[in-house]
């Protein structure tokens, strides 16, 4: 029985222990997943997206970190970031160069939470970075980079092409209380407040005034070297701005590209040297802050920042693949500190994506801000923020050459799209603040005080008021008084149709009364638009008016200004003219332009002239005062990098880059054709060229050579244009006097190169003036026959001393200057100095001019 009873136990003892086990072995269990449970709640995720404070911008490659951890992302090119930690975390900091540094707290408990940051802007200035004995190892980075930099450009390619979606901004920012307290301000203010809703934390308030997206297709090969865009569809909305065609061709690709591999990058027509140029060494100091493995070698961030705070040179940072060493990503900025007038900051941003097949990194995003600066503290300023999305890329399938003809295209349906399309085109949705910019845009172009501002704006740039009514324009307002000697007071109003009138036809006109000699003066014209792609072009003008010589409106040319000026004064040689005329302009190819014009005017002398009809009889010669010419002339144009837009009617030059422009022009004088009274030729050659001269500046040059074979009476020779006005004229002689020369074989060299401010920055009391230093040449040579000079006799037929020219001699006429450009911001002072022909009556040796340029 005791035996059965110790069974017992132990058989309750085993089961016990059984029990036992199991229970241990649930609890084991229990415990592991529990723990696995709470291991798996620990982790959490942050994520959201990095803004700039003042315009509401991403900012791509900042540095998002939890405090006091190794937990951290960098936002990527639209600003947004994510990533797991793991607790105790109370808060992230967010940090990046031209920023103030920020932390927000992070809720507790929340396995996944969005934190979007606003940043304030900051100093540009990089952190103290210690550079121990020996070589800066960020330099042999550069040197690598600066030695791959052609095989890593894409312009090297032989072709590519590419989808371009492209975004522009543009809104007025700090507003201050009494800009915001003015009465036409006032009428905005429902407005504003409407978008103050859309700021985010920290967001300052800024009012769009216009916006645009686009989609093209861009095209390139390298050799010939040829660029095209095709603008698909575009979408405008501008306070004062339409959806025409110039406004879609502006907001395309092609001004939105910005290439750091050249060794200048041209932003706002000002020059700024690139962080990987060949002269990296002479404007930037480099730190190497960050390298990682790629398994292969490194990849590695570089920061930058310029020598001298006042050069054109950026801050910021770049990523380099250590492989090809390419630029994988750039960020690099402008700040107030640099010489360039009314702009607080510029900052482009850049990613690239690498073209597996090429080995070759090309632009695939790219974001561009410039930050213009208020006039006075009691204005506003203005953001210009562009966006330009690369893809769908095909290397090295070049087209023919005549395909890239025409730079800039125009798809006839590029109006027509509807939300569905932008919505598919749109590598990333607008944001809030972005689709209501569309809707305030049109809401401010409707209110009274806008318009009103906008139509001033518009006869200020243009010199033209518009009548919508009638589909014309009334100015230019710069011609509308003068007065002179011979006019007296002078009222002049003219007019143009606009493409409201006609897409085809263009009718121009003006009428003029002097009170003095109690004279109508008028003039009319009609163009016509052949075609548009080629350009081609015709039209015929007729003006009966006063000129003077040497100072005709056709040696003026576009200068405006001095045009209106030179109508006032004393008004010495002066001749009534009656012009007619027809021409034939058409593009024959890309950069090659052909023209043909037939021309017929009289000229009637208001001053004692006289020419001899019969030269070999001498003195015994019948003398004429008046006569009547008629010609053919016949131009070239060769510019294989201009490029050109369509405004409507007409054509504006974006300029030929680097590159020369050559103009050949010839003219043939017919006698007794319409009444010709002459047979002559004339041959001309001009070359005109801006470049860049390495670190030294910018040069600009204009080079013209003639020759007139034929004997003529003197106001049909050439005649350089002199300046006796206060203020320096870029295409005149400064210190010659107006008709002082003439000559019928020339050479005329006219250059200036601009310093900006490579001397004037080195100088520290000077350097915040900004001032920029120049320096001008200008050089005739020529020669005129003694069978021209013959031509003219000492007294006309009424016994009058005829007014005398001088002819150059074995010398140039030469003149020097150098001056000061941007003093007050729209100043410059030339100091010029006649070299030679200082004998000729009342010649001057030395002058101050000045001029008023509205210059960056």
């Amino acid at each position: 029985m005791r035996n059965s009873i110790i069974e017992k136990r132990i058989l309750h003892t085993h089961a016990t222990k059984a029990k036992m086990i199991k229970i241990k072995f649930f609890l084991f269990f229990a415990v592991i997943t529990l723990s696995g449970t709470l291991h798996a709640q620990s982790t959490y995720v942050i994520k959201g997206r990095i803004t700039d404070a003042t315009t509401g911008d991403p900012i791509p490659f900042a540095n998002v970190a939890v405090k006091s951890s190794l937990s951290g992302a960098t936002t990527n090119f639209d600003g947004f970031y994510q990533f797991t930690f793991t607790p105790p975390a109370d808060s992230v900091i967010v940090t990046y160069v031209g920023y103030e540094n920020r932390s927000k707290a992070i809720a507790q408990n929340q396995a996944e939470q969005i934190l979007d940051i606003q940043l304030n802007p900051g100093s540009l200035q990089l952190k103290e970075v210690k550079i121990f004995a020996g070589e800066n190892p960020a330099y042999a980075i550069l040197r690598k980079i600066v030695e791959n930099r052609k095989q890593n450009n894409a312009d090297y390619l032989n072709a590519y092409e590419y989808e371009s979606y492209n975004k522009i901004q543009i809104d007025m920012d700090n507003l201050s209380d009494k800009f915001r307290n003015r009465k036409s301000i006032k009428k905005m203010t429902h407005i504003v407040d409407q978008y103050d809703d859309v700021r985010g934390d920290n967001g300052e308030t800024i009012i769009p005034i216009f916006i645009s997206e686009s989609v093209s297709n861009v095209y390139y090969r390298k050799d010939p070297r040829k660029k095209k865009e095709v603008i698909s569809k575009t979408k405008v909305s501008g306070v004062g701005l339409t959806d025409g065609s110039f406004v879609s061709q502006v907001v395309g690709s092609s001004f939105q590209q910005y290439n750091f591999y050249q060794n200048w990058l041209n932003i706002l027509e000002k020059d700024f040297v690139s962080p990987i140029s060949d002269s990296w060494k002479v404007y930037y100091e480099y730190y190497l802050v960050d390298s990682v493995s790629n398994g292969a070698g490194h990849d590695y961030q570089i920061d930058f920042q310029p020598r001298q705070e006042q050069d054109l040179a950026f801050t910021g940072t770049f990523w380099v693949d250590g492989n090809s060493y390419a630029i994988t990503q750039m960020d690099a900025s402008v700040g107030k500190s640099a010489n360039i007038n009314f702009i607080e900051k510029i900052k482009i941003q850049q990613s690239y994506q690498q073209f597996e097949s090429e080995n070759t990194w090309l632009p695939e995003k790219t974001r561009v801000l410039i930050d213009v600066d208020e006039p006075t503290k009691n204005t506003a300023g203005m953001l210009l923020k562009f966006y330009s999305s690369n893809s769908k890329y095909v290397v090295n399938n070049p087209k023919g050459p005549k395909f890239y003809d025409s730079a800039i295209e125009l798809k006839e349906d590029y109006m027509v799209h509807d939300s569905t399309f932008w919505a598919k085109s749109r590598p990333e949705s607008l944001t809030k603040s972005e689709s209501l910019s569309f809707q305030l845009v049109d809401s401010l172009k409707a209110l009274p005080v806008v318009k009103t501002y906008t139509e001033l704006l518009n006869i200020f740039v243009n010199g033209y008021k518009k009548i919508d009514k009638w589909n014309i324009d009334i100015g230019p307002y710069l011609f509308l008084y003068a007065n002179n000697a011979i006019e007296g007071h002078r009222i002049r109003l003219g007019l143009r149709t606009d493409p409201g009138f006609s897409r085809k036809w263009i009718f121009t006109g003006y009428g003029a009364y002097g009170t003095r000699d109690e004279k109508f003066k008028y003039g009319a014209g009609i163009d016509y638009i052949l075609t548009r792609k080629p350009w081609t072009v015709a039209g015929i003008s007729y003006s009966k008016d006063l000129e003077r010589l040497g100072v005709s409106s056709e040696a003026v040319g576009q200068n405006s200004i001095f045009g209106a000026f030179s109508r006032f004064g004393a008004f010495r040689r002066a001749y009534y003219q009656e012009d007619v005329s027809a021409y034939f302009r058409r593009e024959l190819v890309k950069g090659l332009t052909g023209s043909v014009q037939l021309r017929h005017r009289d000229f009637i002398p208001l001053f004692p002239y006289a020419y001899r009809l019969d030269p070999a009889k001498g003195d015994e010669s019948p003398l004429g005062s008046r006569y009547d010419v008629t010609e053919i002339n016949l131009e070239t144009r060769i510019a294989g990098k201009e490029t050109f837009l369509q405004n409507d009617n007409e054509r504006i030059s974006m300029g030929n880059g680097d590159s020369p422009a050559f103009t050949l022009h010839y003219t043939l004088g017919m006698k007794n054709f319409l009444g010709g009274n002459f047979n002559y030729q004339k041959f001309s050659l001009n070359i005109k060229q801006s470049f860049r001269a390495g670190i030294l500046g910018r040069t600009y040059y204009n080079f013209t050579m003639g020759y007139i074979p034929s004997t003529l009476p003197y106001p049909l020779l050439y005649t350089p244009l002199g300046n006796e006005s206060l203020f320096y004229v870029d295409n005149a002689f400064n210190l010659m006097k107006y008709f002082e020369f003439i000559s019928d074989k020339y050479i005329v060299l006219r250059m200036e190169h601009n310093f900006e401010g490579l001397l004037l920055n080195r100088i520290p009391a000077i350097r915040k003036l900004k001032w920029r230093m120049l320096a001008t040449g200008k050089i005739f040579y020529g020669s005129t026959r003694e069978a021209n000079l013959s031509l003219t006799p000492a007294v006309d037929g009424a016994g009058n001393t005829i007014p005398t020219f001088n002819r150059l001699g074995k010398v140039p006429y030469m003149e020097l200057g150098y001056g000061i450009d941007n003093i007050f911001k729209v100043g410059r002072i030339d100091f010029l100095h006649r070299i030679t022909y200082l004998q000729n009556p009342n010649a001057v040796p030395f002058a101050v001019k000045i001029s008023f340029w509205f210059k960056l």
